[in-house]
């Protein structure tokens, strides 16, 4: 595989975009349809891995829900384990939890407490990078547990939301950029 950056800028392409969802005033970019393209998919995890190849990951985080679409196919690339971060009441043995603020409310987040070892070096990938809220409860759960955090790692990122500014001393990765 190859080292060097992989320009992903033409699968925007395969990005649908639809206005007015989830509600009036917002414009959702649809990455279901790049999922589908096996081609496209396939550029999307390659570069992920191009990016982390050399960094010796040990795991890979997804976040639920879309972070699954991505997490196992990173983890595979890199030679590395899968752990998922999920909702509250999905995992069935001990977990740690962080509550985390939204726009409008919180939500909850759990991890096994077993599944990352002190000193593991951890890449978080979700889908979408906006405000940074669930990423940045997601690097609680991390610390919390003694992992060190490589990177974070994201299909779409929204620049105009700032969300990157949330964390200016780790390595944020996202492969398609939109700023509108």
């Amino acid at each position: 595989m190859s080292h060097r950056p992989i320009d992903c800028e033409p699968l925007k392409d395969l990005v649908r975009t639809v206005p007015d969802f989830p509600k009036p005033g917002i414009l959702f970019y649809d990455i279901t349809t790049l999922l589908k393209d096996k081609a496209g998919f396939a550029q999307m995890i390659d570069a992920l891995a191009a990016h982390y190849i050399d960094k010796n990951i040990d795991l890979v985080l997804g976040i639920e829900a879309r972070g699954f679409i991505f997490g196992p196919a990173l983890a595979y690339r890199l030679n590395a384990g899968f752990v998922p971060v999920r909702k509250p009441r999905k995992l069935p043995a001990p977990v740690a939890r962080v509550t985390y603020d939204l726009e409008y409310g919180s939500d909850t987040l759990e991890i096994h407490v077993d599944a990352i070892e002190p000193g593991q070096n951890v890449v978080i990938v979700d889908d979408l990078l906006a405000t940074g809220g669930t990423m940045e409860a997601t690097i609680k759960l991390v610390r919390q547990l003694g992992g060190h955090i490589a990177g974070l790692g994201f299909a779409v990122e929204l620049d105009f939301l700032k969300g990157r500014e949330k964390f200016p001393d780790l390595d944020v990765y996202s492969l398609l950029h939109y700023n509108e």
